[in-house]
């Protein structure tokens, strides 16, 4: 009987495939770990609007956050693995976390399905404009002069900040005293107030300080010069080969999620990342598109939770 459906169905024109609905026929649901107004929430709601459009349904967000994003990565883990729940989620959830908390209700690496990297959100170390050091290696010689000394802020402990501190510490053989602060802002408070010598950040939040002349930017994290400053070289460039630290946001959906979804998802974000307007949309929030396949994010992914872990290890920093 199955047979003979098939059959009137490939003799009226239609494959198998064309009687079924196509992707998507209701509202798909984006989960972000993160409270409304973050960086990865404007993201996700961009990234939304573009996939609404391609795709003639309404793409929208569900901010589920707290515990270090915990929360919405559970939420995520558990959503039915259909298409309609994605999480937009980021680093910090995703690769850091699993160093971070003893205990975790998810398994990146089992319980989640990639879908693409979205952006990276290159960090920059910067200093006061009156600091006696104008890249990485006049930084390494004046702190090594000075073993202990000198301080660095960070937005909390084992936040991103931080642990981009302790990966260039360990890596150029420095000795500095960490400062946890109560968020970024008050770091860069501090930093502007000499309370600390140095700190790494975001382009967004330090771009007004060093317009005005009260900061200015060593180094990048990343392993390329970023569109915020693009004068700034690398750290790994500078004297400390194979440093690599910066946050990065990815699109991701519940193991299980059927390969043609998610390689439908994929070309479609993909696409849109490459639309100019997108990307200056993007820029504005310090965050710089990139274009990887499933399997790359996948790779990408389990490298970083490497990456990340031996510098949450480096630390000793915990949470719980």
């Amino acid at each position: 009987m199955r047979g003979l459906i098939a059959g009137l169905l490939l003799g009226a024109g239609l494959g198998m495939g064309a009687a079924q609905a196509a992707y998507p026929e209701r509202a798909v649901k984006i989960i972000v770990p993160y409270p409304a107004g973050q960086t990865t929430d404007v993201i996700a709601r961009a990234i939304g609007q573009e996939l609404g459009d391609a795709m003639g349904q309404s793409f929208f967000v569900d901010n589920r956050g707290g515990a270090g994003g915990i929360i919405g990565m559970e939420a995520g883990k558990r959503s039915e693995a259909d298409g309609y729940t994605l999480l937009m989620t980021a680093s910090g959830p995703v690769a850091i976390n699993p160093g971070l908390y003893s205990k975790l209700p998810y398994n990146v690496e089992k319980d989640y399905e990639p879908i693409a990297l979205v952006a990276m959100v290159p960090l920059f170390l910067v200093v006061r404009a009156d600091f006696p050091a104008n890249n990485v290696r006049e930084l390494e010689a004046y702190v090594k002069q000075r073993p202990g000394q000198l301080n660095y802020g960070s937005g909390g402990s084992g936040l991103t900040n931080h642990l981009a501190m302790e990966m260039f510490k360990s890596q150029a053989g420095l000795e500095l005293t960490h400062v946890p602060y109560r968020g970024a802002a008050a770091a860069l408070t501090g930093l502007i107030g000499g309370d600390v010598a140095m700190m790494f950040e975001a382009g967004p939040a330090i771009m007004p300080h060093v317009q005005s002349g009260v900061l200015k930017v060593l180094a990048v994290g990343g392993r390329e010069p970023a569109r915020a400053f693009p004068q700034a070289r690398p750290v790994s460039a500078e004297g400390v080969p194979g440093y690599e630290a910066q946050a990065w946001i990815a699109l991701l959906a519940p193991a299980g999620t059927p390969k043609p979804i998610v390689d439908q998802l994929n070309a479609v974000v993909r696409k849109a990342l490459s639309r100019p307007e997108l990307q200056e949309k993007l820029a504005v929030l310090g965050a710089e598109t990139v274009s990887y396949s499933p399997a790359d994010t996948r790779q990408f992914i389990s490298r970083e939770i490497a990456v990340w872990g031996q510098a949450v290890k480096t630390s000793n920093a915990r949470v719980d």
